[in-house]
């Protein structure tokens, strides 16, 4: 599970659909029904926290 450089964030894990983020405030979450290539695109992100309000948030 990839450990992410990240202010908010600790690490990120994706696995048949479901993406997992662990916030370093309040723990582990899960996302139903995420594509393989949206992980990707998070890992690659700049900024995690911007990536995940703007592509993942509200969306799964």
């Amino acid at each position: 599970m990839p450990y992410v450089n990240s202010s908010a964030i600790s690490q990120i894990e994706w696995s048949g659909g479901t993406l997992s983020i662990w916030f370093r405030t309040s723990g582990r979450y899960d996302y139903y029904g995420v594509p393989e290539s949206v992980y990707h695109a998070f890992l690659a992100a700049g900024s995690k926290g911007t990536f995940f309000n703007d592509h993942i948030r509200d969306r799964y």
